[in-house]
């Protein structure tokens, strides 16, 4: 039997209230798992963006400031000032690529590199908080990926 149309109306309404909408759930925990971040990385002295700078380039270094913002999904307006300060605080070098002056790479100095060191448990530290196991959270993180997936194809 189908709803009725109070039924159907109370359905909707449902649907429009902030705490049914999904974007509002993924902006939440996003938000949230951000700030749990923070006491990790405040003894690296590195904001959350600045360590995923660092996770790209300890991953592969130099990269250009372009390669850096397409893997990040930042532009070279928010990366540019970032490096800047990045750089300011001994973390990177930033310099003009030989084969074309358009393009600046961006590579890991020592002290950056010793970050990568002292930064090495905070995985581990932000499954215990968001209490996950290592499949838990892979399985997570797949969906998330597949949905923003999705929503850069429509």
């Amino acid at each position: 039997m189908g709803a009725s149309p109070a039924q159907n109306e109370d359905n909707e309404q449902d649907l429009r209230l902030l705490d049914e909408q999904l974007c509002f759930s993924l902006y939440t925990a996003t938000h949230r798992i951000i700030r749990a971040y923070r006491p990790l990385l405040e003894p690296l002295g590195l904001t959350y963006v600045q360590y995923l700078v660092m996770l790209v380039l300890w991953e592969k270094a130099p990269r250009s400031v372009g390669e850096l913002g397409s893997e990040l999904h930042l532009d070279s307006g928010t990366l540019t000032p970032l490096l800047k300060r990045m750089e300011q605080a001994g973390l990177v070098v930033r310099e003009r690529d030989s084969e074309d002056e358009r393009r600046v790479l961006i590579s890991v100095t020592d002290e950056g590199l010793d970050l990568q060191h002292k930064s090495s448990e905070i995985h581990e530290a932000m499954l215990c908080q968001v209490e996950l196991t290592r499949p838990e959270a892979l399985a997570l993180r797949e969906r998330i990926m597949a949905l923003a997936d999705t929503l850069r194809q429509a």
